[in-house]
């Protein structure tokens, strides 16, 4: 007996579409269940027999396909989850400068220096400027690990500001890891202006930002965060200038500050925007209660549609679906110690979703929002050729996204822009543990929804679909930001 609780999914990106690299490091992806399959297909000849009787039948084909459904979590970059939005979005995610020893220790992080305030890296990708905040995780040490403005750099340097007390360590070990999470101005430079944010000496345009990407004001300390309260929160770039950071969705009774004797610190992650770039993935799924295990992979699948819910009083899910075009069965594993699945917490409507806007305004009375979905459609087709039993690659279609938002109907708001055919932008944040997701919509046009009493009793709604179209400012149908830390 097989019992469906010790199921095991891993998976690793490919290279080369449809090829599993060579010893391949799998890592093990949280699910809530799967619909996998890599199934051969059957005709029967149509030969005419006396006997009434069929021959054997003819296979003609290989097929790959099928889902995996999840909980949201904060989506670790190259984990499963990574992967997942990676292969739906066609697009690569646009990573703040990341030094991570990632399983083998002294490899990127390779050294602390107290006495001169210095992490020492690998050099190559990214560098921290002068300004970055950097998030300092996995070192030995306690005091190692934390957060650090940036002082200085090179190529293969860290130097962090202000006199810090940190530990030598020679070799730091295989979880170390250096991240920029941010950025934080020096005492009074960083001020509140009607339209975002402006600086006299810090260079907005050193910082790796991008038009459309979110970022979170103020930090923990009083002397982090603007005096004027509501200066602080989330607001999304849209223009970047030496010294003038252009903002919209601005937190509610937003106005001016100088910040006067503050150190200003500022969050931004990672994001990911719809492109035009196929990534594919291998994905093993192993049978672990049996004496010994059988395990069938999928090869050159890529996501198809991607669905993310956020329903009243639920957690927040999702499901993809992938085409694929291989694979197999074996009593062997492709990796026998694939990476243990992420760790980070799940995420839920109403505890954990902190704002869910339309137009750059929360919905708020009288139109509270119930519900919201996302649905990425790429179209895809696969290619077929008659010398071989699998499917031969892809063809990606049109990049559809669609979706629903549900509220409560209170005021004609809403539904007048439905009837108009106005333009309109959706968002919507999930927080927990320091760490956000941020979903965007950043062109949508709601298409359908009625207002009904289906009898008495009830609360009327506004169940609208909507769906997106591209956005002159960002160029996107859909943008994804994590935010790997914010005070």
């Amino acid at each position: 007996m097989t019992s469906s609780n010790r199921t095991r999914v891993a998976v690793c990106r490919e290279s080369t579409v449809g090829t599993t690299p060579n010893t391949p490091r799998m890592r093990t992806m949280r699910i809530t269940g799967e619909s996998l399959s890599f199934t051969p297909e059957y005709v029967d000849s149509d030969e005419v027999r006396s006997d009434r009787m069929l021959g054997d039948p003819i296979k003609v084909m290989q097929a790959s396909q099928g889902g995996l459904n999840f909980e949201l979590s904060y989506p670790e970059d190259n984990t499963p989850l990574s992967e997942v939005i990676r292969s739906a979005l066609f697009a690569t995610w646009t990573n703040t400068p990341t030094f991570d020893n990632d399983g083998t220790a002294d490899s990127v992080c390779t050294q602390v220096t107290d006495s001169t305030d210095t992490f020492t890296v690998a050099s190559g990708g990214a560098a921290a400027v002068a300004g970055h905040l950097i998030r300092t995780t996995g070192f030995t040490n306690a005091a190692n690990n934390g957060i650090f403005k940036v002082g200085s750099s090179t190529g293969t340097t860290i130097v962090v500001a202000g006199t810090p007390t940190l530990t030598d360590e020679a070799a730091p070990p295989a979880a170390a890891k250096i991240k920029v999470v941010g950025f934080q101005g020096a005492s009074g430079d960083i001020t509140a202006t009607s339209t975002g944010l402006g600086s006299t000496l810090l260079d907005f345009t050193t910082l790796g930002l991008a038009v459309g990407q979110w970022i979170k004001i103020g930090g923990t300390a009083t002397g982090d965060k603007f005096a004027t309260a509501a200066c602080n929160g989330f607001a999304r770039v849209t223009a970047i200038a030496a010294h003038a950071l252009t903002c919209d969705n601005l937190p509610s009774g937003w106005t001016t500050d100088s910040g006067a004797s503050k150190t200003i610190k500022v969050w931004f992650g990672d994001q990911i925007k719809n492109g035009t770039t196929v990534s594919s993935m291998t994905i093993e799924k192993g049978f672990m209660g049996q004496t010994t295990p059988t395990y069938i992979y999928n090869t050159g699948m890529v996501a198809n549609t991607l669905e993310l819910t956020f329903q009243s009083r639920q957690k927040i899910t999702g499901s993809v679906n992938f085409m694929g075009m291989g694979g197999g069965q074996d009593t062997t594993s492709l990796d026998s110690s694939p990476d243990a699945e992420t760790t980070n917490s799940v995420m839920a409507c109403h505890a954990n979703v902190g704002r869910l806007a339309e137009n750059g305004s929360t919905l708020t009375d009288p139109n509270w929002a119930r519900s919201f979905s996302l649905n990425v459609n790429n179209n895809i087709e696969m290619k077929d050729a008659v010398d071989s039993t699998s499917p031969v690659g892809h063809r990606e279609g049109e990049c559809t996204v669609t979706g629903n938002i549900t509220t409560y109907f209170g005021s004609n708001s809403l539904l007048a822009k439905l009837y108009a055919g106005t333009a309109t932008s959706i968002n919507v944040r999930a927080a927990k543990d320091s760490q956000a997701i941020i979903l965007q919509v950043p062109r949508a046009t709601l298409r359908s929804g009625v207002p009904a009493a289906g009898g008495k009793n009830q609360n009327v709604e506004l169940s609208s679909d909507f769906q997106a179209s591209k956005d002159t400012l960002t160029s996107a149908h859909v943008i994804i930001d994590r935010i790997p830390y914010y005070e």
